[in-house]
């Protein structure tokens, strides 16, 4: 009677593990309870990146336009500063300039922007190997201290402090030259080119004597 107790009591424990063996083993696969319901969990967000910069141009610098320029200085033009040698012309200014009138004037010539259309637009005035001269008749560029063309005498006389002197024009008939010479800052000279409506038509700054040339380099 003993032995047949004993052997129901062995029976049923080795139920009981079977049982406690499966229900953990559906425990361990069974998917985990949400904390809350699936329709009421937000989708996940991600912040908008922000704006990144342009990268940096690699073309050559061109001057501002509009009269925002302001690398023009009575010292030279940027890092093209007046007295350096034309072969470092182009490591200065950060670019390719194109040689004007070398060949017919190896004194005295120009070296220009390749985006200048005409090198009155824009260009730099060779001496004797050295630069000693540049000037615009654009619009859009200013002169030192802001001068620009199409501004009338009254208008630069008031933004320079009355400061610029006034001498007849060599070739336009009622026009006149306004110029201005640097103070403390290098031996230079500011010259403007005014029509006979009293007009800017052109500006340049340079060393003297070439800064005075009334015909380019002729």
């Amino acid at each position: 009677m003993n032995r047949k107790l004993l052997c129901m009591a062995m029976i049923a424990a080795l139920a009981a593990c079977s049982a406690d063996r499966d229900g953990a083993s559906d425990a361990a696969t069974a998917p985990p309870v949400a904390d809350q319901p699936a329709e009421d969990i937000p989708p996940a967000t991600m912040p908008a990146p922000a704006s990144l910069p342009s990268p940096a141009s690699t073309a050559m610098p061109a001057p501002a336009a509009d009269g925002a320029d302001t690398q023009a200085s009575f010292a030279g033009y940027g890092d093209v500063k007046f007295g350096i040698a034309a072969a470092e012309m182009e490591k200065a200014w950060g670019g390719e300039l194109e040689t004007l009138g070398k060949d017919a004037n190896p004194s005295c010539y120009f070296m220009a922007p390749k985006w200048v259309k005409t090198p009155a637009e824009f260009a730099f005035m060779i001496g004797d190997g050295k630069f000693v001269r540049y000037g615009s008749d654009s619009t859009k560029l200013a002169a030192p201290g802001g001068g620009k063309v199409g501004m009338t005498v009254e208008e630069l006389q008031a933004l320079y402090h009355d400061a610029l002197q006034s001498t007849p024009h060599k070739y336009v008939e009622g026009g006149h030259y306004l110029s201005m010479s640097a103070s403390g800052v290098a031996p230079s000279k500011l010259v403007f080119e005014t029509d006979a409506a009293g007009k800017a038509t052109a500006w340049r700054v340079g060393l003297s004597p070439q800064v005075d040339y009334v015909e380019g380099c002729s």
